[in-house]
């Protein structure tokens, strides 16, 4: 089935696209054969596979609504588990499983802790930003030039060849990305990697002691040495990278109502892939 391969992996990185959005989370979660989907590819043989797969169940925990759902879809929690203990794991992928998991079990715990009230709120906000994993941290850029899925396209590669890089989020008309990263990282890594580009630059979004945020620039005379990734193959295969044809970028990155039809297909493609 090594012809299977290459179908697999643009099924789960069309899947991961849409989840991107946030308009697009909820109906992925409702759908039928999307989330069961999505589990079974945490058992690829090819890395990559599993990576993309773990990205799309991170975008998609992100909604509150979806998380009760996704905790209690068959072979969800197990499946996590697998890929966090399998010896075989690159190191990101693990922690990436990890959270997901971390969040998903603590699903309903948030529920009932709403009657706490604020205090409960702090904990919620925390909890949602990955605070319970002491080993990631999560870093807010603002990208100048992130204004187009091709650019968006440029950074996802430029993040994801930086080792210590666990997963991260778009909010594209704010032109931000929320990294979660290792807590050896330096967030500096992620600005050197982002001007790699040469056609953007990031700066830092933090808060300040009142709580207003503050965007604070990487110092440009500072050489940071970006450890690259080696675990992971390319995250996108050459014939659907952006830059190799924005046209496909444009509508892969699209919105739900472009992709219904979509994920019909999907649907076909993951029931005669998994017929067992």
């Amino acid at each position: 089935m090594m012809s299977g391969q290459p179908d697999a992996l643009a099924v789960v990185n069309q899947l991961r696209d849409l989840a991107a959005d946030p308009l697009n989370r909820r109906p992925i979660v409702q759908d039928q054969g999307c989330l069961p989907g999505l589990i079974l590819f945490l058992d690829h043989p090819n890395p990559q596979v599993v990576y993309s797969a773990l990205l799309a169940l991170r975008y998609l925990a992100e909604c509150r609504a979806n998380r009760e759902k996704m905790k209690g879809e068959l072979g969800m929690m197990l499946s996590l588990q697998n890929v966090m203990q399998k010896p075989t794991t690159p190191g990101e992928t693990k922690l990436l499983a990890s959270e997901i998991y971390e969040i998903l079990q603590a699903s309903g715990k948030a529920e009932a802790e709403q009657v706490d009230g604020a205090a409960s709120y702090r904990r919620k906000a925390q909890f949602f930003l990955g605070a319970t994993n002491k080993r990631a941290k999560t870093v807010v850029l603002h990208i100048d030039g992130l204004d187009d899925p091709s650019r968006r396209g440029l950074c996802e590669e430029a993040l994801l060849r930086i080792r210590g890089v666990i997963s991260f989020t778009f909010q594209m008309a704010v032109k931000r990305c929320v990294v979660r990263i290792r807590s050896d990282l330096k967030a500096e890594a992620l600005g050197t990697a982002i001007a790699s580009t040469k056609v953007m630059k990031a700066q830092q979004v933090v808060k300040s002691e009142e709580g207003d945020e503050v965007i604070v620039p990487f110092q440009e005379d500072v050489l940071v040495v970006v450890e690259e990734n080696t675990d992971l193959p390319d995250y996108l295969p050459e014939e659907e990278s952006p830059s190799r044809g924005l046209d496909k970028a444009v509508s892969r990155v699209g919105s739900m109502q472009d992709g219904v039809g979509w994920l019909s297909a999907a649907a076909n493609f993951l029931s005669r892939s998994f017929y067992w």
